[in-house]
């Protein structure tokens, strides 16, 4: 009621503001043309100057992450059912430390805080932007370089506001607008369990952004407009299994953000939840329940299965930064808190994406089924892939291997088809080794195959050129 009571008050004086502005330049009198011309720029300019913020305030006026939901948005401690908080009941006795790696795996803190080859969570993993590179901070307790010298006051400020010890604003490619829904509770378990770790001396690199964007006092405005600063608040009339999986899927997975569109100030634009974004040059689905662009069509037992073992029989593997997630984080949840995110999933509204149609079904095993016009991608795929992934795309011994019913290959920008086919997937405990080709063929070999894999499996070809692939394969390599 507070937050729509200043809403309210915002929308208000906006109004007034643009009423004011407005008669108080035309109630100027100009004499000459010249005057008057100088009163038409001005109104133009106040106008346009307006009509930015409105935009502005337009887009940090959206949706919390439960509003689209049935029910009231309470404290937690209002609610009327278990806590959807903490660590799962299997863990309900454990000491502090271990409910903090729980909490911690769910949160994927060491994804994004382990550069390639470096040790785990002591930062330095590279992030490529459109403005610059940013570098993630080592939270190894090492006092000097690390996190072993804050407090617990610190440390809940940067996780819920987004305010390094020394003062300064994060950037939100650290999703403080995500955490910040995470009670101080769990917060402080994850730090407890962080304090662990080895310490490892390792000073954080300097980012690279260009001009504006290096301004750090910016992203208080940021923080301001798109940052709730508030903990999880639970719905009253939506049962605690849905509850535990919000609390999931929205706080600890901070699924959002790399599910979600952004919008020119570089939040979530949640009007469109869930509908798909991308993350770090891949492309990350729509997970709306929509049965054509998103997982609707797909049953709890698939989607139990992507989440937790990287793969979903007739759905396709997780590749790229999704299989990263699966490995190092969900794979680690206990069967129930899946079960919790499935069935909150399964609740998101259906937003349909027209340039994602419903998926391919099954295909001819005959070569000569595929494309006719694209002979150098039916040789590639038939000397590279045939022996692991068939003619029908139906996979060989493994159903890992199945091509049929796989987003990636249903997707007209052939993307993700692309990157998966130059950077491979290393051998884990989910999945077997595919290798990466971008050693062994060129970028119109590439988007050769590519296309072909597409359009042989897929609703729809793609259209990737030799300089699709080099901008890709500099991502890769």
């Amino acid at each position: 009621m507070i937050d729509d009571m200043i809403d309210d008050a915002i929308h208000a004086v906006y109004g007034i503001l643009i009423a004011v502005s407005i008669a108080g330049v035309w109630m100027l009198r100009p004499r000459t043309t010249r005057a008057r011309r100088i009163r038409l720029v001005l109104s133009l300019a106040l106008l346009l100057g307006l009509a930015g913020l409105g935009a502005v305030l337009w887009m940090a006026d959206q949706p919390g992450p439960t509003d689209f939901a049935s029910g009231r948005a309470v404290e937690l401690a209002e609610y009327p059912g278990s806590s959807p908080t903490g660590a799962p009941p299997e863990l309900a006795a454990a000491p502090l430390v271990a409910r903090g790696e729980y909490l911690a795996l769910a949160a994927d803190c060491k994804a994004c805080h382990t550069a390639r080859g470096g040790q785990p969570f002591a930062g330095g993993r590279a992030f490529e932007l459109p403005f610059g590179t940013l570098y993630t901070p080592n939270i190894t307790p090492d006092p000097k370089t690390g996190i072993g010298a804050w407090s617990d006051a610190e440390f809940l400020r940067a996780m819920h506001q987004g305010i390094g010890r020394d003062g300064k604003r994060l950037y939100p490619a650290f999703p403080y607008d995500s955490y910040t829904l995470l009670t101080d509770e769990d917060v402080l378990a994850i730090k407890a369990y962080l304090f662990t770790l080895k310490p490892v001396v390792n000073a954080d690199r300097d980012n690279t952004f260009i001009f504006p964007f290096n301004q750090r006092w910016s992203m208080a405005i940021w923080s301001l407009l798109f940052n709730p600063d508030h903990r999880f608040r639970p719905v009253a009339e939506q049962s605690p299994q849905w509850n535990r999986g919000a609390y999931l899927v929205e706080a600890a997975a901070h699924c959002g953000e790399c599910h979600t569109p952004r919008n020119l100030m570089q939040a979530m634009d949640t009007r469109r939840k869930f509908a798909g974004g991308q993350a770090e040059g891949w492309n990350a689905y729509n997970i709306t329940s929509d049965a054509d662009s998103g997982i609707g069509a797909w049953s709890g037992d698939q989607l139990a299965a992507y989440l937790s073992h990287a793969h979903g029989d007739g759905v396709g593997t997780a590749c790229g930064p999704m299989a990263e997630a699966v490995e190092l984080s969900l794979s680690h949840l206990a069967p129930g808190d899946i079960q919790a995110m499935v069935i909150y999933l399964r609740t998101i509204p259906a937003v349909h994406d027209r340039t994602l149609p419903r998926v391919a079904g099954m295909t001819s095993s005959l070569a000569s089924a595929g494309p006719p016009d694209n002979l150098a991608g039916k040789r590639i795929f038939e000397g590279a892939c045939t022996g692991c992934h068939a003619w029908d795309g139906s996979g060989v011994i493994r159903s890992v291997a199945q091509l049929t019913g796989a987003r990636a290959v249903n997707d007209s920008t052939g993307l993700n088809a692309a990157q998966m086919i130059l950077a491979g997937a290393d051998e884990t405990t989910l999945r077997p080794l595919m290798p990466g080709f971008a050693g062994g063929y060129s970028d119109a070999e590439i988007a050769a195959v590519s296309n072909y894999v597409t359009e042989r499996f897929g609703s729809s070809r793609s259209n990737l050129t030799p300089s699709d692939v080099s901008r890709l394969r500099g991502s890769v390599e």
